[in-house]
């Protein structure tokens, strides 16, 4: 077997081993919410911190272009299919609810697992270059969310100032610069962190698998798989490819431009009220879609 191969086949086995410990009322929905907390508040932002605090940060000014190609890529794919929504007759909040979906990728949840194992650390950090992008599209979608559907805005500045990967970039990349030492038993404790969140992340996806979400939301499952797991890696890669990028820096961008909705988009339908349910259908099965889709677009790189 190849890195592609025996990489997304344990993706596989960790998504079906939460989806198994479900069927078995080992664990159930109910986990995943805090599982997600875990990850999102502990893990993650340990996982983010450790690569780039040990990153080589002359690279910076060449990995600099993609967050810029992540966010074109989310932006004509979000400006296409509100167009093509209008055409369904959609109501406002249904009609965000299936935006959200297809603007916000997995660049971190799904992105990280996947680029770590087949690219390896130079791939990873490519990958948390990317993810800069989706938390730039997370925070852009919170305020036109506030002012479309109500809410308020000091409670929008509120959550992004403390988002803990916000923070794990910043501090990373500052700490890092400065050459500022944060001592072995912190380094190795925020190392051990961040490696339980990739096996957290895919046994909560596990638990998130609904396949009865397919009858109830057949047509717009349909519409946001083909808008996020072909139209927005093929707009990637047309900016990609225009702008002249090669080697790693091209083909992660497109990996990850490629990665199934990201979790982040069912936070916004959930806060601002929209139709969190079709959302949450959306995401979890172009999630299962994705599993043949990535390696598919992987060989082809």
């Amino acid at each position: 077997m190849n890195t592609i191969e025996i990489t997304i086949l344990s993706i596989i086995l960790m998504i079906g081993l939460g989806y198994f410990l479900k069927r078995i009322d080992f664990l159930s929905q109910k986990d995943i919410d805090p599982f997600n907390k875990i990850v999102m508040y502990i893990l993650l932002p340990c996982m983010i911190f450790n690569a780039l605090y040990n990153a080589d940060m002359s690279l910076i000014p060449k990995l600099g272009i993609l967050p810029f190609i992540i966010l074109f890529s989310s932006l004509i794919t979000g400006v296409v299919s509100y167009f093509i929504l209008k055409q369904f007759n959609l109501d406002d909040k249904k009609l965000w609810s299936v935006l959200v979906t297809v603007m916000i990728a997995n660049t971190a949840f799904m992105g990280y697992p996947v680029t770590l194992g087949i690219y390896g650390q130079d791939g990873f950090l490519r990958a948390i270059f990317c993810d800069i992008a989706t938390l730039v599209i997370f925070l852009s979608l919170s305020f036109v969310l506030t002012l479309k559907f109500g809410g308020s805005v000091k409670k929008s500045v509120k959550k992004i100032a403390l988002f803990p990967s916000l923070w794990a970039v910043i501090l990373g990349i500052l700490l890092n610069l400065l050459n500022i030492q944060i001592g072995a038993v912190f380094e190795n404790t925020i190392n051990y962190l961040g490696q339980g969140a990739i096996p957290l992340i895919m046994i909560a996806l596990g638990l998130s698998i609904d396949l009865s979400a397919i009858r109830r939301s057949k047509s717009m499952i349909g519409f946001t798989s083909i808008m996020k797991l072909a139209f927005f890696p093929f707009i990637a890669f047309l900016f990609a490819t225009q702008i002249g990028l090669l080697g790693l820096e091209h083909t992660i961008s497109i990996v990850e431009a490629a990665m199934p909705s990201g979790m982040m988009s069912l936070l916004l339908s959930i806060t601002y009220k929209l139709d969190y349910e079709l959302t949450s259908d959306c995401i979890l099965i172009n999630t299962v879609i994705s599993l043949i889709t990535l390696p598919l677009i992987i060989v082809i790189l």
